[in-house]
């Protein structure tokens, strides 16, 4: 047991090496509650009205999104103890990192369907509420799964080594959205318009109902996340067994997505090693994972790996840029 503060929190060693929590009552209405409230500040203050997001308020707004979910860090210190809060820091830089590439994938979504900068938000808004809610579902799955039968770590570790080659011997290919299965399923099932009606996703048009290009854009964003999410989830569960860990991490590394698409999304080019370096921190994680099986690294060790290649990965990526261009 450990005393912290006014509150008494059960933070204990598990089998696996990870911490083994006694999650109270209050915990999880609390965190949806902080989520939830951040959620409506967001959409009915700050992005109240559309408006075009520029560098500068996507930077600030970065940098409030990324204090915030350090301040939860802190908040899992506080109550849980340094190891929770130490796999609580995992699960969110492996989350925040892997999420770099469902930010590009967006600029493509958007830049395709010629979507106006002025109602992207609002679509990544809806985006990542559909997030949230799914990895509630994947995340409990996995951990039920993984504590159900233990050997599904090799399976799990095995898949993201083999995502990780994958990631590293896959080049950018050019390709058409509006041409996807999932598209071509949508446009038969729901009747749609390719006018916009400002940043409504449906719309009437002579009496009848319709959805507008912004929500045929929001299905494939959400469909994105669900790939992406089944790399990312096992890679949080490489570092954490607890349910309420794993999801405070994922939603708080996703919550800053929206500002960070804003500040990278045409910046692509300047980041041509960071697909290696992800490439290289799934590969890692699988192997982590696998190995946990038998032998479970300490958190430090693979905070520091991680950090350590997505550093490398941007530095190597911005000098090579700088070099390119001069």
């Amino acid at each position: 047991m450990f005393f912290i503060g006014p509150v008494v929190a059960a933070s204990t060693g598990s089998s696996s090496g990870k911490v083994d929590l006694t999650i109270e009552g209050w915990h999880w209405p609390v965190l949806l509650g902080v989520i939830g409230a951040m959620l409506l500040i967001d959409i009915l203050v700050v992005h109240r009205n559309a408006h075009e997001i520029h560098t500068k308020e996507a930077a600030i707004e970065s940098a409030v999104w990324i204090s915030v979910g350090l301040l939860f860090g802190l908040v899992v210190l506080w109550e849980f103890g340094s190891a929770a809060a130490g796999e609580y820091m995992g699960g969110y830089l492996i989350e925040k990192s892997l999420s770099v590439d469902n930010v590009f994938v967006w600029a493509v979504l958007f830049t395709h369907f010629q979507v106006p900068k002025m109602y992207q938000h609002r679509v990544l808004f809806w985006g990542i509420f559909g997030a949230l809610a799914m990895r509630v579902g994947f995340i409990f799955a996995g951990v039920a799964i993984i504590n159900s039968f233990k050997i599904t770590l090799i399976l799990f570790g095995l898949f993201l080594l083999y995502s990780g080659i994958k990631l590293l011997q896959t080049h950018d290919e050019g390709f058409d959205p509006a041409k996807s299965k999932a598209m071509k399923i949508f446009h038969r099932f729901v009747p749609s318009t390719d006018e916009l009606d400002g940043q409504k996703l449906w719309t009437r048009v002579n009496g009848k109902r319709l959805a507008t290009p912004l929500l045929a854009v929001l299905v494939l964003v959400e469909i994105t996340d669900v790939i992406f999410a089944v790399d990312s989830v096992p890679a949080v569960l490489a570092v954490t067994n607890e349910q309420y860990i794993a999801f405070a991490s994922n939603a708080f590394a996703i919550l800053g997505l929206r500002a960070l698409y804003f500040l990278l999304a045409d910046m692509r080019d300047r980041f041509q090693y960071l697909q290696t370096g992800l490439g290289v921190i799934l590969a890692f994680v699988g192997i982590k994972m696998t190995l946990s099986y038998w032998w479970h690294m300490p958190i430090a060790a693979s905070l520091s790996v991680i950090a350590m290649i997505l550093a490398v990965s941007i530095v190597a990526s911005l000098r090579s840029t700088s070099t390119t261009q001069s």
